[in-house]
């Protein structure tokens, strides 16, 4: 499983006009090269009167794959300073459509690159950048008359505890950052005179808003 990364919320859209031509900005998460593919299609198809419909994705843990398409426009200026913003911002598994009405007026190479990157800016500030932090999933087992001692501490910890089962014993279940699984694991031993089974059941992402 991947280490911590950014990528965006999700779907998100905004426009800005520059030199009376529209640049609309529609960004989306996409975690496969498919969905991806689809993400585009459905933003051709919902502008098909464009002039045009520029896009870019970064997919993968290592960014394998990475394109960029400028539909129409002058060779590299579009589709590839588009994901030039995403490698400056470090998201992953990230799509963009920039949809262009032109409005009469040239801007030349390097006034595109401008225009498509900063539209791409802004569609990303629409999505929300998140960081997505790699967290396990801990049980505490314990004795039902540590029970009251132990929730109360957790909730008021920098910890999120997510569930309690009760069976034979009480287990607690108890989100943690992966790098603090060995703090953690040594604050409830000594929270519960070790009298207490601590294991890592599962492992999942969590979001956090940047």
């Amino acid at each position: 499983m991947r280490n911590d990364y950014k990528t965006v919320k999700g779907m998100g859209e905004r426009e800005i006009v520059i030199s009376k031509s529209r640049f609309i900005a529609y960004v989306n998460r996409a975690e496969t090269e498919e969905e991806a593919i689809a993400f585009i299609e459905s933003i051709k198809k919902l502008n098909s009167g464009a002039t045009h419909n520029c896009s870019c994705y970064m997919i993968g843990e290592h960014d394998q794959i990475q394109k960029a398409n400028d539909d129409g426009e002058p060779s590299g200026t579009a589709g590839v300073p588009m994901l030039e913003v995403l490698k400056k911002q470090g998201l992953k598994d990230t799509v963009v459509v920039v949809t262009r009405y032109f409005g009469g007026i040239k801007l030349g190479g390097g006034g595109l690159i401008r225009a498509y990157g900063k539209a791409t800016t802004e569609g990303i500030d629409a999505a929300q950048v998140v960081e997505r932090k790699l967290h396990h999933v801990m049980k505490i087992s314990i004795d039902y008359t540590w029970l009251g001692k132990v929730e109360n501490e957790i909730r008021s910890s920098q910890y999120t505890l997510n569930e309690i089962q009760y069976a034979e014993n009480v287990e607690v279940l108890v989100d943690v950052l992966k790098d603090d699984e060995e703090n953690f694991t040594n604050w409830i031993t000594e929270l519960t005179n070790g009298q207490s089974t601590i294991t890592c059941i599962d492992k999942k992402f969590v979001e956090f808003v940047i």
